[in-house]
């Protein structure tokens, strides 16, 4: 396994990130206890249960289309995972200028949680 370790200027932090491959070279799989994993989802995949509570700002949404189109997503947006379901309940602007710009998949940031977890982002 390699490891590399990264130092930014002081108003940064440093970390570390290592990458490894299993001994048939494919990608080790992930430990059901391990940290987010950050993977391309397709947006019907990702329920989205407060779309109907908020609302986004149009002009917010124009901006981050237009910068989308020209260097990406920058910021993966984050997604919880229970039981194989994925809600999202952060990112809504990137999320709808994924949606309008009709791209079929947005970068997420997935951690595992259980249905209390859940529970506790309905409240």
């Amino acid at each position: 396994m390699a490891n590399f370790l990264l130092h930014l200027p002081n108003n940064f932090r440093s970390f570390s990130v290592s990458a490894s491959t299993s001994s048939n070279g494919s990608p080790p799989s992930v430990p059901q206890k391990a940290g987010p994993v950050i993977l391309e989802l397709p947006l019907d995949r990702i329920r989205r249960p407060l779309m109907r509570t908020r609302s986004n700002d149009p002009q917010k949404v124009k901006e981050l289309m237009e910068s989308i189109s020209e260097i990406g997503l920058q910021v993966p947006i984050d997604v919880l995972e229970v039981e194989g379901e994925y809600y999202g309940f952060s990112g809504c602007h990137r999320y709808e200028a994924h949606q309008r710009l009709g791209l079929p998949t947005i970068r997420c940031k997935i951690r595992r949680g259980t249905k209390e977890t859940l529970r506790h982002h309905l409240r």
